[in-house]
């Protein structure tokens, strides 16, 4: 990874691009007015399609995989993967339970393995450049999944990889409420970051060294992204969020205020994508 301890590097990041036509207009004008430089393709969202002609149209956005195994829909039949999907081609909305059954039930490997190759195939299709990887409310991380991802990471095409882990502290210091969902995660994903992080050394994929967004929970709004700047640390960075013109507007929003624009050239943070690394 390329050294940048004496400066500040952001990777700004759209997550479920291609979920809705919402989601997919909101990237588009936060790269085009704001600051959000890339953005994680759900394949098997319902606008998928528009998202893909949108990033086309759109080249200085680097454009990742938003791996989706839980709260989503599958590229496979139900047929082909019956541990993971029900008839309508749905996983599971409980992420936790899911997560369980990923990790205890050894029989569902394969059918993750097979799965995930169907998306990746499906994201190769759109001929689009390759920015990142990530999961779906980060699942990516689960160590069954992470291993899959590692194991085949060549094969795959991954060279570039989210590893979530959001700083508690500085966290606490500019936002609050909600302490236990920040405190568990926070947790969670300390330990899922770091089973991660030897794992992509040795295959050469780079990541950042914090990913900021997680222990917000939705609430990545203008006053916490303007506390956030003012405190960036050195290196490379992650502020990942879910801008759209209707659910998340606050977030989409934040990343078009002028203010939040300006204090990001007077900071002199340098905005770059994950290929950038």
């Amino acid at each position: 990874m390329e050294s940048a301890k004496k400066t500040r590097r952001l990777i700004v990041n759209a997550d479920d691009f291609g979920r809705s036509a919402s989601i997919n207009a909101a990237v588009i004008r936060a790269h085009k007015e704001g600051i959000l430089t890339t953005a994680s393709l759900m394949v098997n969202g319902s606008a998928c399609q528009e998202a893909v002609q949108l990033a086309h149209e759109n080249p200085t956005l680097g454009i990742g995989l938003h791996l989706s195994l839980v709260c989503g829909r599958s590229s496979l039949k139900p047929t082909e993967i019956p541990g993971l999907v029900d008839n309508r081609y749905q996983f599971s909305n409980n992420p936790v339970g899911a997560g369980f059954r990923y990790f205890l039930n050894t029989g569902l490997r394969s059918q993750l393995r097979h799965e995930i190759r169907a998306q990746f195939d499906k994201f190769a299709l759109t001929k689009l450049k390759l920015d990142h990887v990530n999961g779906h409310l980060n699942m990516h991380l689960h160590p069954t999944i992470f291993s899959i991802l590692r194991h085949h990471a060549m094969d795959l095409g991954i060279r570039q990889m989210r590893v979530t882990r959001d700083r508690f502290w500085l966290n606490a210091s500019i936002a609050g409420s909600q302490w236990f969902y920040r405190i568990s995660h926070a947790l969670i994903f300390n330990l899922l970051s770091a089973n991660a992080r030897p794992g992509l050394k040795r295959q050469d994929v780079r990541h950042t060294h914090q990913v900021f967004g997680l222990l917000q929970n939705g609430r990545v709004d203008e006053e916490y992204v303007l506390k956030l700047l003012a405190r960036l640390p050195e290196g490379n960075s992650e502020l990942y969020c879910h801008p759209s013109l209707d659910e998340f507007k606050h977030e989409y929003e934040a990343l078009t205020s002028p203010r939040v624009r300006q204090l990001v050239e007077a900071e002199g943070i340098r905005l770059i994508r994950y290929q950038d690394l």
